[in-house]
């Protein structure tokens, strides 16, 4: 019995001691081996077939309901005989023991497991997160300590750059994981390939004559190791140029050789003569990054001090190979999402054509981005990351008609189909980031109201499109050429309406209408660019302090239990460059040993005050005005500020001394805004989340995930609540623990920050709960009153509070008493008068306006009589009347009251264009045609808008009426001269 085939599998009887051979039909077996070294996971999902090694033992576990012991069986001899040389075979493997595996494997060996950074970076210098090592940039650049000497992690990344390849190969994917292995300074380039090596032949079981392997085309060093050290044949390692195997992160910085395992699908294609770029026979799973140099500005490359290891192995890519399907789509990771798509579109996946099979693959990607980066606090807008997932979400809506989803899918034509989608990526969501299910309501919510909102685009875009067809007709048949709809047109469809190209040639084409597919190319290139400019590099620079801030060590951070303390000057940087010393009416950052300073950081802004220097006797020698403190390479503290009295010197002791006052007013707001936080999950929906804050002195500023605005008895419930808690008194208690027990204790995070793997917790007991490293009050009676100034959208989704507290709140309230007082005195009423009085004031200005607006209509009327004969015949047979004219200062609105005036006396076919200057700097114009003039093809918003850029402006309207304006009244009669030889000129063609 070598080996056990399907249907059958081993059972065990009495603790293990008998076996036989029972059918696999009512379970799906999972595998695993017993060594000396503990039990080894092999999980899939049917053993196809099964083979034992001695001296292991062999259990199978049903999958379905558990860890369930179906067998165990030491293998003993005289069985061994028949067994020995034998191998298991490779299993299928989901996703998710994948990426465990992985981390498994790496943990075994001094790797610490980190987890996945948010899709959001702290970094500005890139839009999101777009590979594993983008958390650990700071130690790369030497800027922060390792806090480990190897990691390993599972990190969540989007890339957009490829998205038009999406669903068209069987590898790109807009939302990935990559798994990576990562050495700061620890191992190198020996122990990364025989690891990536044992992991993808022992661990992932793959056959070594599947591997194919490349290296930078000088790097000997790699060579030798995968040849000599791996055993790999050399027949198999390419040797590759600087495009594929040479990692840069940018022109200058951190840099080095790669190589990179690829799987062959196709091994009978042969050794001579492969290319590893072709996609159809290997795929690239594992890419090593050997980060050994430093590029400088001129080109050259100079050892790094610390030579580090970055890994990236793609989830999917591996998924794909072991669970031996045709694409990385298709794997447990993205095919359920697939799968209910094809449900709600009405088709069956294994029998639909490649479009349709398309689709749906574009679906399963843009499902798994969009909800990951709503999770991460991304709101649908127009910029930025907002644009990033708007766009998604617009491509997944687009396809989603396309396959004939319409409303939810499910018979309701007025529903969204994408929270249906969404629901089901966050139920495949436990392993790759639990967070997702706490803010699924806000994912649905969102994902909602754009998607019904986007429907109603695509419907204004299938009505442009109609316009645009027409304007093309029309203009061929003026030109007489062939119809042709513009590249540029062609892409506004495309991006702003969501329509595929090949959609609006569809419909053109059943107009007669060609495209200008060069053009539309040319507008796609240029945003292609941009995107990747924007999201697929990382920026990796060895700065001109980075050798100072080796030898600095982290600040250490006395702030929470006093405000003043002696330091030492650990350095002094003067316009960035490092110095001895520093002399009075200079600008310089001091860096401390210690300070009670809290340095900007959680929306806080830094302390102000003072340090200085003292002579025996106390007498003060040198100081220093401290106007801002911010934090640099990790944790070292970095004290702005002008030297005000005396010489400074690098090693001098220091009395550092926060303002008091200013400390306070830091600390007032910043427990508001926790208050704030709570009252708004209160009144609005536990599912509104921070999106970013400001705590200052003077005010706090605090922006939250919000589709509307505010009502104002909301506003006035928050500010209610708030104001009762700080009447409460209630002692506020911080705590550090682990960020694990934080979150189970429900205390929630503050958008856009890293948290190590101890916090420090914030609470307002039965109120409020978060992890921050701000300063806060003692009692929330220190607060002493709360207001908000003013509630706003900012970005689509998102809504901005700005209040005051403390001192800030009694300053604002007194400046609106006294406003209140002058306004009484002015108008002479009581305060509670004052809603009535103002109120009579205005009724009273509008009967004054209305009576100035009917005086100058009648005189615009009057101006417009004295020009009427004026107009002029165009024309022989049928003959239009043409009046262009000049009416001195008269405004917009009379202007448009003399037009209609005009044509309504002119009678039909009569054109009219007015011009005035009604006031310094201004131009307004005017253009009337009756339905004569119309017909003929003549349209006054088409007319006007060249007329007035002749006066630096321009405008638009309807065929019959059309009003424009300018800043170049110098150029208005000129502008007129214009209009009047335009007009006759193209009456006079259609008139013949």
């Amino acid at each position: 019995m070598g080996s056990l085939k399907l249907p059958y599998a081993l059972k065990s009887s009495h603790g293990g001691k008998s076996i036989e051979l029972v059918p696999t039909s009512r379970f799906r077996p999972k595998c695993c081996l017993s060594t000396s070294s503990g039990w080894r996971s092999y999980p899939g999902t049917i053993v196809k077939t099964l083979s034992l090694v001695y001296p292991y033992s062999l259990c199978c576990i049903n999958s379905r309901r558990g860890v369930q012991l179906i067998a165990k069986a030491s293998v003993q001899p005289p069985m061994t005989e028949e067994l020995v040389n034998e191998k298991i075979e490779d299993l299928p493997t989901s996703g998710d023991s994948i990426r465990q595996r992985f981390l498994d494997f790496y943990a075994a060996r001094g790797h610490k497991i980190l987890p996945s950074s948010s899709l959001v970076p702290d970094d500005p210098t890139v839009l999101l997160t777009i590979a594993g090592m983008l958390q650990f940039k700071p130690i790369f650049l030497g800027k922060a300590p390792r806090e480990v000497p190897r990691a390993t992690t599972s990190q969540r990344c989007i890339r957009t750059n490829d998205v038009e390849n999406v669903g068209r190969t069987s590898r790109h994917h807009t939302f990935f994981e990559m798994l990576g292995n990562f050495s700061f300074g620890d191992y190198f380039k020996k122990d990364a390939i025989k690891w990536a090596w044992e992991l993808s032949t022992v661990e992932f079981g793959l056959p070594a004559d599947r591997l194919w392997v490349s290296v930078y085309e000088d790097d000997d060093e790699a060579f030798t190791i995968w040849q000599d050290e791996v055993g790999f044949p050399a027949n198999r390692i390419k040797r590759l140029g600087e495009e594929d195997n040479f990692w840069s992160s940018g022109p200058t910085g951190p840099c080095g050789p790669c190589s990179e395992i690829y799987y062959d699908f196709n091994p009978q294609g042969g050794d001579s003569d492969a290319d590893l770029g072709d996609d159809s026979r290997f795929i690239e799973f594992y890419n090593l990054v050997f980060m050994q140099y430093n590029k400088k500005d001129d080109g050259s490359l100079e050892p790094l001090k610390q030579k580090n290891i970055d890994t990236g192995l793609g989830l999917e890519r591996m998924a794909r190979i072991l669970q031996k399907v045709p694409n990385n789509y298709e794997t447990d990771l993205i095919f359920p999402i697939i799968e209910k798509a094809s449900e709600l579109a009405n088709v069956k996946y294994a029998l639909s054509d490649d479009h349709t099979k398309t689709y749906l693959k574009i679906i399963g990607d843009h499902m798994r981005a969009i909800v990951y980066l709503i999770s991460d606090g991304v709101i649908p807008s127009n910029i930025g990351r907002g644009y990033v997932v708007r766009r998604l979400i617009r491509r997944a809506v687009r396809t989603g008609r396309l396959l004939g989803i319409r409303g939810d899918g499910m018979g309701n034509l007025d529903g969204a189909f994408l929270p249906i989608l969404a629901e089901k990526v966050i139920e495949l969501s436990s392993r790759i980031n639990p967070d997702v299910k706490t803010c699924s309501s806000r994912i649905h919510e969102e994902l909602k109201r754009e998607e019904l909102r986007f429907v109603l685009t695509l419907e204004r875009g299938e009505k442009l499109l109609e316009q645009m067809l027409e304007d093309a007709l029309q203009s061929a048949q003026e030109n007489r050429s062939p119809p042709t709809l513009s590249g540029k047109d062609a892409f506004l469809l495309y991006d702003t309406y969501g329509f595929p190209v090949e959609i609006t040639q569809e419909v053109a084409d059943e107009r007669g209408v060609s495209i200008d597919m060069n053009g539309f190319d040319i507008e796609m290139e240029n945003q292609r660019r941009q995107s990747q400019a924007a999201h697929n590099t990382v920026k990796l620079e060895v700065e001109n302090g980075t050798d100072l801030m080796e030898n600095v060590v982290d600040t250490e951070f006395l702030g929470y239990d006093s405000l003043s303390a002696k330091a030492v000057i650990e350095g002094l940087l003067v316009k960035g460059n490092p110095v001895m010393q520093v002399s009075e009416g200079s600008d310089v950052e001091v860096l401390l040993d210690r300070t009670p300073f809290y340095a900007e950081s959680g929306g806080q802004i830094g302390d102000h005050g003072i340090l200085y220097v003292t002579e025996p006797g106390n007498d003060q020698k040198a100081s220093v005005q401290i106007k801002d403190v911010q934090k640099s390479a990790g944790n070292i503290f970095v004290h702005k500020g002008t030297v005000t009295q005396g010489v400074l010197e690098v090693g001098t002791e220091v009395e550092a001394a926060v303002d008091p006052k200013l400390r306070q007013l830091a600390k007032v707001h910043h427990t508001a805004t926790h208050l704030l936080q709570a009252a708004l999950k209160q009144v609005i929906g536990k599912e509104t989340s921070q999106a970013g804050s400001l705590v200052a002195f003077d005010r706090l500023r605090f922006d939250f995930n919000f589709h509307r605005p505010l009502q104002d008895d909301e506003l006035l419930q928050i500010e209610e609540l708030i104001n009762r808690w700080i009447g409460d008194a209630t002692l506020l208690e911080t705590k550090v623990m682990p960020l694990t027990d934080a979150k189970k204790a429900g205390a929630i995070a503050m958008f856009g920050e890293k948290y190590g793997e101890q916090v420090r917790v914030v609470e307002v007991p039965g109120v409020s709960m978060e992890l921050c490293g701000g300063t806060h009050v003692t009692s929330t009676s220190e607060i002493r009153g709360f207001k908000i100034i003013s509630e706003q959208g900012i970005a689509s989704g998102i809504r901005r509070i700005e209040a005051v507290a403390g001192d800030a709140f009694i300053e604002y309230v007194s400046a609106r008493d006294n406003y209140m007082k002058q306004l009484c005195s002015t108008l002479k009423v009581k305060a509670e008068e004052v809603p009535t009085r103002v109120e009579a004031l205005l009724e009273e200005l509008r009967a004054a306006r209305n009576e100035v607006s009917v005086a100058r209509s009648k005189a615009a009327i009057y101006k417009a009589s004295t020009i009427e004969g004026k107009a002029f015949y165009v024309g022989n047979s049928k003959k239009i009347r043409v009046l262009v004219e000049f009416m001195d200062d008269i405004d917009a609105e009379a202007l448009k009251t003399a037009a209609e005036y005009l044509v309504d006396k002119l009678e039909d076919p009569a054109a009219v264009v007015l011009g005035s200057i009604p006031g310094e700097g201004k131009v307004s114009l005017t253009a009337a045609f009756t339905p004569g003039v119309v017909e003929l093809g003549v349209q006054a918003g088409k007319f006007i808008g060249p007329i007035a850029k002749l006066c630096g402006g321009g405008g638009g309207g309807r065929p019959n009426f059309a009003q424009a304006g300018g800043r170049k009244p110098e150029n208005l009669l000129d502008a007129l001269e214009k209009a009047r030889e335009d007009l006759v000129a193209v009456l006079s063609e259609k008139l013949g």
